[in-house]
């Protein structure tokens, strides 16, 4: 096989430390042309084995994102301050249980939780602290919500009105996958049909209002978290895809009106060969399920966008400072496969909250890759290599039986009710715990290569006094806002809720009035339900 350049590409070649060409892409001989069954294809064209884009990084590298909130607003808005001056090229913000869960911080049940593994946000007076000073025009912002993304991003536009910012000028990412909640997470609210209604409903509302905005990133990577193999990964991931696009086009969508706007965020994990067989799989069985199933014709409509996140669950309290190394390989396979975006994980994240310095370090570990290495220097580096082309077709082979099964029992939300999904990433856990406990799986530091006694770590600590703190916010919102306009936003929020229009109008008006994140919560409870999950069979 002899390698080509391809003409549009030629003013971007770069030089290896010898002085040696690196050509930005490689491939098959010209003459013989791409292979005919269409499973590699060139990058940036379908179906998108090889990258979502004709010329990856040698344009420009992979968006720097850092998840990142803690405690209150005003701590959290001092942290983002710092990424950006650190040269965090987009903000992801993590919010706190309560949030998550559609509580407010004064409730009974966000006891204890309030600001812990993220920041606590009650309403538009939150949100408002938390972007202070961030014009949110030039950042793009990704927050990792779900049952109520739909508050956030109404909260975000309300934050970008004040600041003066047209919501077409807005960009970001809402996670906004609920039914992995139910397969891997837990941080569900409403049963899964109002769940896609109100999905399908912020589809509708980003088209009209916010039309640069991601709408859901489709998330295999808390289900890899939970101790699902790279093929359940994406097998369960596209699955939800399915769902979630079915829903739309039953809502009356033309699917290229808002599939290119879906995007996906899975894990990387050490394991660098299968994980780039892994995201190569992924982009290859989205295009084909996107154009043959659904019949989506804008190129855009059948790439795979995606986020990466190294794996949390890799890294060990143990010598904490080898995950440097790991986070550094994790982040090296995620830029090998071809990601949109990538968060590395602080070293010391499997003790608490990571402090200033370890977010500083995994953001650097990023631009290493970005500036120092010569990965950036060619679209495509695995192209041909007969190892990962094999690994692609098996992690392929294996994803397809799994969404096969899944189709089977009626798609995501059947088999969601069945116990399938969750059943089936409790048996990898349970084949991965055991072959850690036994010494077959090498973790260092852990059950080989150990010390006998761990140096001491001061870790960054969360006051517990921020939820006395937020108690008194709420408080005083309470008693300064108009609470008669707060009753009727949420009256007909309801109303919105229990027939067929858009909820998110009605939604947006009561936060506007200063109605509380649980309050919306609490209305839509009152017609929707919660769900109560069913035992796995």
């Amino acid at each position: 096989m002899s390698r080509f350049l391809i003409g549009r590409h030629k003013d971007m070649a770069r030089e290896s430390e010898s002085g040696l060409p690196i050509e930005p892409v490689y491939g098959p001989d010209a003459l013989s042309g791409w292979d005919p069954d269409e499973k590699l294809g060139e990058p940036g064209s379908y179906p998108f084995t090889r990258g979502v884009y004709p010329t990856m990084y040698t344009g420009r590298p992979w968006t720097m994102r850092q998840y990142a909130g803690f405690g209150t607003a005003v701590e959290s808005n001092a942290r983002y301050k710092q990424l950006i001056a650190n040269g965090t090229m987009g903000l992801s913000v993590a919010f706190d249980l309560p949030t998550q869960m559609g509580h407010d911080s004064d409730a009974p049940i966000a006891h204890g939780e309030v600001g812990k593994v993220g920041v606590a946000i009650d309403s538009i007076d939150d949100m408002r602290v938390l972007f202070g000073g961030i014009p949110l025009d030039k950042v793009s912002t990704s927050m990792t919500i779900n049952a109520p993304a739909a508050l956030l991003l109404l909260l975000y536009q309300l934050v970008g009105e004040e600041q003066g910012v047209p919501a077409d000028k807005l960009t970001g990412t809402i996670q906004n996958d609920v039914l992995k909640e139910y397969i891997a997470r837990g941080t569900y609210i409403f049963p899964p049909k109002p769940s896609l209604r109100l999905i399908a409903d912020i589809f509708k509302y980003c088209k009209a209002e916010i039309p640069k905005w991601n709408t859901i990133s489709i998330s295999g990577y808390h289900m890899a978290e939970a101790g699902a193999s790279p093929a359940q990964e994406i097998a369960f991931t596209l699955a939800d895809g399915i769902e979630y696009v079915r829903t739309a086009v039953a809502a009356g969508m033309d699917v290229d009106d808002f599939a290119p706007r879906l995007s996906f965020f899975f894990v990387a994990r050490t394991t660098i060969l299968e994980e780039v067989a892994k995201f190569r799989a992924a982009r290859r069985i989205w295009a084909r399920v996107m154009r043959e199933e659904f019949g989506a014709k804008n190129p855009k409509s059948q790439m795979l966008r995606f986020h990466t996140q190294t794996a949390g669950v890799q890294l060990t309290a143990q010598q904490p400072e080898v995950n440097l190394v790991r986070v550094a390989v994790q982040g090296l396979a995620a830029v090998l496969g071809g990601t949109q975006s990538l968060h590395t994980n602080s070293f010391d994240e499997a003790i608490a909250l990571p402090t200033d310095k370890s977010a500083r370090l995994a953001l650097r570990t990023q631009q290493v890759l970005a500036y120092e290495t010569d990965v950036t220097a060619t679209v495509d580096p695995f192209a041909g290599s007969y190892v990962i082309e094999t690994m692609t077709d098996e992690v392929e082979a294996a994803a397809l039986e799994l969404m096969g099964k899944v189709e089977d029992m009626g798609g995501a939300v059947n088999a969601i009710e069945r116990g399938f999904q969750k059943n089936e990433i409790e048996r990898s856990a349970y084949r991965i715990a055991q072959e850690t406990d036994s010494g077959e799986r090498v973790v260092v530091g852990v059950n080989r290569y150990t010390l006998d006694e761990e140096e001491p770590y001061e870790p960054l600590r969360v006051d517990p006094a921020i939820e006395a703190q937020q108690a008194e916010r709420l408080a005083k919102l309470r008693a300064e806002r108009d609470q008669a306009a707060v009753d009727t936003a949420l009256a007909e929020l309801k109303k919105a809720a229990e027939g067929t229009d858009n909820v998110l109008y009605p939604m947006k008006d009561a936060l506007r009035a200063r109605a509380t994140v649980g309050e919306v919560c609490n209305a839509l409870r009152e017609v929707w339900g919660t769900y109560v999950p069913t035992n796995a069979f």
